[in-house]
């Protein structure tokens, strides 16, 4: 059983940056591909970025393409979303997700996912 832990969250006004940070556990983190999904209040999830278990691949939602990176650090069991020039509309709580499968990552079918952290962003 994998757990993971977002941090990270805050409030910050429009064009500042925030990263967020998810902690695994398990002794089986680094073959894991990983992922980050937000949503916001009435609204569905909705896919933001994702990365392979050997970080060689990425794929992002149009939304955020050029403003976020994902990055991932399996010595440290950790995924991070680093989050620059951010919007009003960035605002959502921000889920980690994990699978052994790059395609169940991204279509949200993931096994395994954070509580979330919470992301405001002030005008």
């Amino acid at each position: 059983q994998v757990q993971l832990v977002e941090s990270g969250g805050g409030l910050v006004q429009a064009g500042g940056s925030l990263r967020l940070s998810c902690a695994a556990s398990g002794r089986t983190f680094s073959s894991y591909d990983m992922g980050w999904f937000r949503q916001a209040p009435g609204k569905e999830r909705e896919f933001v970025a994702a990365i392979n278990w050997s970080a060689g691949r990425t794929y992002y939602a149009d939304s955020v393409k050029g403003r976020f990176t994902i990055s991932r650090d399996n010595a440290k069991n950790t995924v991070y979303l680093q989050m620059n020039s951010l919007k009003p509309e960035d605002t959502a709580v921000y889920y980690c997700a994990g699978d052994t499968t790059f395609q169940s990552v991204v279509t949200g079918r993931s096994d395994y996912w954070g509580q979330g952290t919470q992301v405001t962003v002030s005008p």
